[in-house]
């Protein structure tokens, strides 16, 4: 399989690339590195390097006759999205329409996307499964939606069949250390716990301790990132084996509160990692946990790395270097 990853030097792509190299596919990375880093850029990937605004640059490479196109080349930041929504309106619509676009002109019939689970925004019900209702709450939610629903009418149209794969939390590292670079100006939980553990930060700051959970601190469901790649790895083998599209939530179906991320950490760096409590984040729900059931069913996939232990461990083993 010929595989291009769009956005394939930053941090999830990086380790989609090298679950594809693992698996013996060819694999092609097309990144600004406006976020991406080059010393995350495997050894036997081809580099191709221009952003997805510049359709010159786009439509040489995907002239290249690739299998499967790999979309992971949007802006992530759903603080950022509601502050700064031109920026995320034109790269992750326009920019995401270019790619569909032109894999249409040039017969790429097989697109993997890289959503979210920032679509369905405040739960209706736990656990969620992809029949709940859309509803983002951030801009950047709302753009991952738009494409989908692109991707549907291009499905329709055009037989363009492709596999959405909605994450929850991203977080880990790659087991064998194999990520020399962090990734820039993180705002998820466990990054920032890090560089606080390692003064990069004065302390953490937790966002209210009077939820309904058992600890009051919110509870979301962190996925490893190794995980998520093996994810892209199986919806690609389903694109390449079935004449259909699917979208699938990627969760470990297991709900981690803040407490329980802050309280591991100290105990794995040995470090007694400063934080204190502010305020709620408004539209921060008390819990969110996803339901995989569709991933395990139709993708045969599993979130095997996705426990407490493994998804600190992993990070802090590539923070202390």
């Amino acid at each position: 399989m010929k595989v291009l990853l769009c956005g394939g030097a930053g941090y999830i792509g990086t380790h989609v690339a090298l679950a594809f190299l693992e698996g013996g596919h060819k694999v092609g990375i097309f990144d600004d590195f406006s976020s991406g880093l080059r010393e995350n850029v495997q050894a036997g990937t081809t580099l191709y390097e221009g952003s997805i605004l510049d359709e010159k640059a786009l439509e040489a490479t995907l002239s290249d006759r690739w299998d499967v196109v790999v979309h992971l080349a949007a802006f992530k930041a759903a603080g950022e999205s509601m502050t700064n929504p031109s920026k995320y309106a034109h790269n992750n619509i326009t920019g995401s329409l270019n790619m569909i676009r032109l894999c249409e002109r040039h017969s790429i019939k097989k697109f993997i996307l890289s959503s979210s689970a920032a679509v369905y925004g405040e739960p209706v019900y736990l656990p969620i499964d992809e029949n709940h209702p859309l509803k983002p709450m951030n801009y950047y939610g709302y753009t991952k939606q738009v494409i989908e629903d692109n991707l549907r009418w291009f499905h329709s149209l055009a037989g363009m069949n492709y596999v959405s794969l909605r994450y929850f939390n991203a977080a880990g590292y790659d087991r064998d250390g194999r990520m020399k670079g962090l990734e820039r100006n993180p705002a998820n939980l466990i990054p920032v716990v890090m560089e606080a553990a390692l003064g990069k930060r004065e302390r953490l700051d937790i966002f209210g301790d009077d939820y309904p959970t058992a600890d009051g601190t919110g509870i979301r469901d962190y996925v490893h990132v190794t995980d998520l790649a093996d994810a892209h790895v199986k919806g690609a083998e389903y694109l390449m084996e079935n004449d259909s599209s699917l979208t699938v939530n990627l969760g470990s179906e297991e709900g981690l509160s803040v407490k329980e991320i802050l309280d591991e950490a100290r105990k794995v760096s040995g470090i007694d990692i400063p934080y204190r409590i502010v305020g709620r984040r408004e539209g921060d729900p008390a819990k969110l946990v996803a339901s995989s059931t569709l991933a395990r069913q139709r993708l045969e996939w599993t979130a095997r790395h996705s426990s407490l232990e493994e998804l600190i461990e992993t990070t802090w083993k590539a923070y202390k270097g």
